[in-house]
């Protein structure tokens, strides 16, 4: 499957859908994130069943500051709309595999009731 680019529109919509995104958050200017593109890009051909996304933090400002966004590149990963994975800085293609394949591996149910418990823990 290709990268998408995301829009402050359409963030949301995709990040939500069943199934793994990875979205990585990069800008022009920023050397790490042209050196990550590649292997962001070959981890995406990798993986088809995978929807890969990026956002670009120039054109999306508004995105990335409500997200929190303050390096790139940042790399967030969503399963069913949950957010998984949250981390700044350009990682090598081994460390990208591994997080892939670690979200891949989560049972979702167990990690909606833990969501759960601590909402519930918060709300006492």
């Amino acid at each position: 499957m290709s990268t998408i680019n995301l829009t402050v529109e359409t963030f949301e919509e995709t990040v939500m859908a069943d199934g793994i995104t990875l979205v990585d958050f990069w800008a022009e200017w920023c050397g790490p994130c042209k050196m990550f593109g590649p292997i962001f890009e070959k981890a995406s051909d990798a993986n088809p069943d995978i929807r890969f996304a990026k956002v670009d933090t120039e054109a999306e400002q508004q995105l990335g500051g409500s997200l929190g966004i303050q390096s790139i590149p940042t790399i967030m990963i969503f399963r069913d709309g949950i957010l998984l994975f949250n981390q700044a800085g350009a990682m090598p293609e081994h460390s990208l595999e591994e997080i892939i394949t670690t979200a891949e591996g989560l049972n979702m149910e167990e990690i909606r009731a833990e969501i759960e418990m601590l909402e519930k823990g918060n709300q006492g």
